[in-house]
């Protein structure tokens, strides 16, 4: 399979020939993911993923997981023979929890084995697919993150976990000096009433589904594996890297990618291929299927 570098100098060689490019990214695409079907028993493959690295400046709604994602997993899903499995390749920051929610029980209530392929990122709603599968293969450089669910707030992504946490230190900060409470009135003033509920319940939501999910999948200590990948006090960060010896750690099912030069070489090449893709291109959301359908989200 070609490399980064054969990828750039073969889109290179087509100058400013729009279609020849996209031709040959699209063909490129087909042989990569027909290869990893090959390679993981003649399962269906399916690759999602997100402009999010290319295309940070756009609205989060458009780079994110959100109710759409079901109309389009039902269409490149259309035809499958579904008692072969699935091979997900995930690559997103993630998105709405109740979305996320609907997707994972449409995709496994049609196959019999999911198997979660991540080649650099799934995040937060991300992560909540990949717990949601029934093995997850992951390299040196993949890497999962908090659940931490988000909450959209004047157009922003917010952290539900990050609103609990400053409701949370205004009441210690009143609490140990009322004077306190002139400096935290503008900022709790500025949140709409019910939010702070709100926001715990989005925790709390996300936390409980992934550990049923578990559940269903068999996973010994389902609540505590939960817990780990929803919990701020260890993590910290959002955005806190999650890789798979962490993983291997709380008794999640993980493969390593690198078992299988010609997996390795075949999955990074269509993560490779997607990432010029949104580079050449208007295209912020892409679901594709080893069998040549593609979902596309373009922007304006």
């Amino acid at each position: 399979m070609p490399s980064w570098n054969d990828l750039i100098n073969k889109v290179q060689n087509f100058g400013n020939d729009v279609q020849g490019i996209n031709n040959f990214l699209n063909l490129t695409m087909d042989e990569s993911l027909n290869a990893v079907s090959a390679l993981r028993c003649n399962r269906n493959v399916i690759f999602y993923a997100s402009a999010f690295l290319q295309k940070p400046q756009l609205d989060p709604m458009t780079i994110q997981i959100t109710n759409e994602e079901i109309n389009c997993f039902m269409a490149v899903m259309h035809g499958m023979d579904f008692s072969k499995g699935l091979s997900l390749i995930l690559h997103t920051p993630g998105g709405m929890t109740n979305a996320t929610e609907t997707l994972v029980e449409y995709i496994h209530s049609k196959f019999c084995y999911v198997e979660t392929i991540i080649p650099t990122f799934a995040m937060s709603a991300g992560t909540m697919i990949a717990l949601s599968s029934d093995a997850i293969i992951m390299g040196r450089q993949s890497q999962l993150g908090p659940i931490d669910p988000q909450m959209l707030i004047g157009g922003k992504s917010v952290s539900a976990r990050s609103i609990f946490a400053q409701f949370e230190k205004a009441k210690d900060d009143i609490h140990e000096n009322v004077i306190n409470a002139h400096l935290w009135a503008p900022i709790l003033g500025s949140m709409s009433p019910g939010l702070l509920i709100e926001a715990s319940k989005a925790n709390d939501y996300s936390e409980e589904i992934v550990k049923n999910w578990l559940e269903r999948k068999g996973f010994q200590k389902s609540a505590e594996i939960a817990n780990y990948f929803n919990d701020p006090a260890l993590h910290k960060s959002h955005g806190k890297r999650i890789d798979r010896n962490d993983a291997r750690e709380q008794g999640l099912s993980i493969i390593d990618l690198e078992d299988s030069q010609a997996l390795q070489e075949s999955v990074l090449t269509a993560y490779h291929t997607m990432t010029i893709l949104f580079e050449k291109t208007s295209a912020s959301k892409i679901v594709v299927s080893n069998f040549g359908k593609r979902w596309v989200k373009n922007i304006a």
